[in-house]
């Protein structure tokens, strides 16, 4: 599933995109995330979310477009795509791909990172920022919308985990080895991919509690997957001491899960971002190994790449 807030006008499609990434287009093209541009309005399920919500066309309302499809110019052109994770690419994809206006041979080094440097800038989300790429996925995989699940039936979430999901059928590691393999993510990649995936899932459930407006099956599934994942982290804490894990953890303290208490778990949400996105900055993930224990291995991962 993809963003929840992206500007549609900037939204280019993953045409463009293949221009250049073909290989991990085709990967794309076998996963759910392609798929779900022409099986999900068909489904059963689909409809009668749609019919209890009131919505007559999916591909034309946005409660539906939001999480489920690539928009361009406001018109679906395709599934959970490149943009849905990477952000709208119309002001950094020619900056991203453009080799400084050289050929990739002549470009140095500097202007290398000076191009990098720029496309993040203008709005791309690179793989290195690992916080932000788990927010995308979180910010759908975590239902936002408590209508859509206490009215409309719609599951108020995925069980979703960040290593065993991007390691499965949408892994496409391919564009650094020009599509000679797609290897699973290294043990560091792994470590920090599974500590910033708890530590949004953490985050994004306190929130939706926080905006929880009735009891009902939204406040109550959001609630008990805030505490499921308050006791992981402290567990993680307690095998990765960290300035950061620590007041993740502090963070939480008399913090009740409950209606009408916005403001205060919001706040706590706040804190466990602030150190979220510091954790995704300082580590590598070498310091880490102690969480290998918890991550998910290959027979936990989420399907297979079409290569």
């Amino acid at each position: 599933m993809a963003q929840t807030n992206w500007d549609r006008s900037k939204m280019v499609g993953p045409d463009k995109c293949g221009e250049c990434h073909k290989t991990s287009v085709e990967v794309w093209r076998g996963t759910h995330h392609f798929s779900t541009f022409t099986n999900m309005p068909r489904s059963k399920e689909a409809r009668d979310i749609a019919n209890a919500m009131g919505i007559k066309r999916i591909k034309a309302d946005s409660l539906c477009l939001d999480c489920h499809f690539t928009t361009v110019k406001n018109q679906p052109v395709a599934g959970i795509s490149c943009e849905s994770c990477h952000s709208p690419g119309r002001d950094w994809i020619k900056v991203h791909s453009g080799y400084s206006g050289k050929k990739k041979e002549t470009e140095s080094k500097q202007e290398a990172a000076d191009r990098w440097a720029k496309s993040v800038r203008a709005g791309m989300i690179r793989p290195g920022n690992t916080y932000a790429i788990a927010k995308n996925c979180y910010n759908c995989h975590v239902v936002p919308q408590e209508k859509l699940v206490n009215q409309g039936g719609h599951p108020a979430g995925s069980p979703f985990e960040l290593v065993s999901w991007s390691q499965g059928e949408v892994r496409h590691n391919v564009w650094w080895n020009n599509g000679n393999g797609n290897p699973v993510a290294n043990a560091n990649r792994k470590r920090m991919l599974f500590i910033i995936g708890q530590a949004v899932e953490l985050e994004t459930a306190l929130r939706a509690v926080g905006k929880a407006t009735a009891k009902d099956k939204y406040a109550v599934a959001m609630a008990q997957r805030a505490q499921n994942a308050a006791k992981r982290f402290a567990a993680i804490a307690g095998k990765v001491s960290t300035p950061e894990t620590k007041a993740i953890v502090a963070a939480l303290g008399g913090v009740k899960l409950s209606l009408n208490n916005g403001a205060q778990l919001n706040a706590a949400a706040n804190k466990v971002a602030t150190q979220a996105k510091a954790l995704s900055a300082k580590y590598d993930g070498s310091k880490f190994a102690a969480l290998d224990p918890f991550i998910p291995g290959p027979n936990a991962y989420k399907g297979k790449p079409a290569r």
